[in-house]
């Protein structure tokens, strides 16, 4: 597992308060109670403090499930 991707993890797992087996790909935006829009904001910010990136509006909205986050860091110069 990379370096990045148990940073991306671990992001999730603080800003939505849930546990590291709960994040998979699949994971989605309003798919669980706490990935409402308000852990979406914490997310952001969890992402771009744990990054040192500045996201996009574009990119914030379309941040809509784990495997999509990947992809999207990877506009950012993150390789997960």
């Amino acid at each position: 597992m990379s370096a990045n991707l148990t940073k991306l993890q671990d992001c999730f797992a603080i800003a939505l308060g849930i546990s590291k087996e709960q994040i998979v790909d699949s994971l989605a935006y309003n798919g669980i109670k706490e990935w409402d829009s308000v852990g979406h904001m914490a997310l952001m910010s969890e992402i771009e403090s744990a990054f040192d990136i500045m996201l996009d509006t574009d990119d914030i909205l379309g941040l809509s499930t784990f495997a999509k986050t990947k992809e999207i860091l990877a506009k950012y110069g993150v390789e997960i």
